[in-house]
């Protein structure tokens, strides 16, 4: 670790069950990288990846992997060629995401990201569409994350 945002992403993308007819989109994959980075640091305490989120009108983005998938715009990626290979503790992360968030529809995923106190923080005084590209910084997720999660997770370890 940390690995690259886009093998995160492409792992996502290839990781839906399309023989039951899911599918995923551009937005999808980005708050899925959004709780995949805060679940990582949060059950592994490392970073997933080092590329930045940002605070876009439409919730988190890695803006590398917007520039990379954009060409689907909000049409169904297809599977992607992924060399990587995840260790043990990222791929059980990533599962366990998907497990979770992976179920909600991009919209009520973005909802979810928007009532997240380090998007909210990041945007600012800013207009519900204005353009941002205000960093969202790791360690206010790991924080907002540990404040909303560590005391059950403690308790569930114990």
């Amino acid at each position: 670790m940390p690995y690259s945002s886009l093998d995160i992403a492409k792992w996502f993308i290839n990781a839906i069950d399309r023989e039951s007819g899911e599918s995923i989109s551009h937005l999808k994959i980005q708050k899925l990288l959004y709780y995949a980075a805060a679940w990582s640091r949060l059950l592994t305490g490392k970073d997933l990846f080092n590329e930045r989120i940002e605070a876009w009108a439409h919730g988190p983005v890695v803006p590398e992997v917007f520039k990379e998938l954009k060409q689907y715009g909000w049409e169904a990626i297809p599977p992607q060629a992924l060399e990587t290979e995840f260790d043990e503790d990222t791929t059980a992360v990533l599962k366990q995401v998907l497990d979770v968030y992976g179920e909600f529809s991009a919209k009520t995923l973005e909802r979810m990201t928007h009532a997240d106190q380090p998007w909210i923080e990041a945007r600012g005084d800013l207009a519900p569409e204005a353009r941002c590209e205000n960093e969202i910084s790791k360690d206010s997720i790991a924080e907002f994350f540990t404040e909303k999660f560590g005391e059950y997770l403690s308790e569930s370890l114990t």
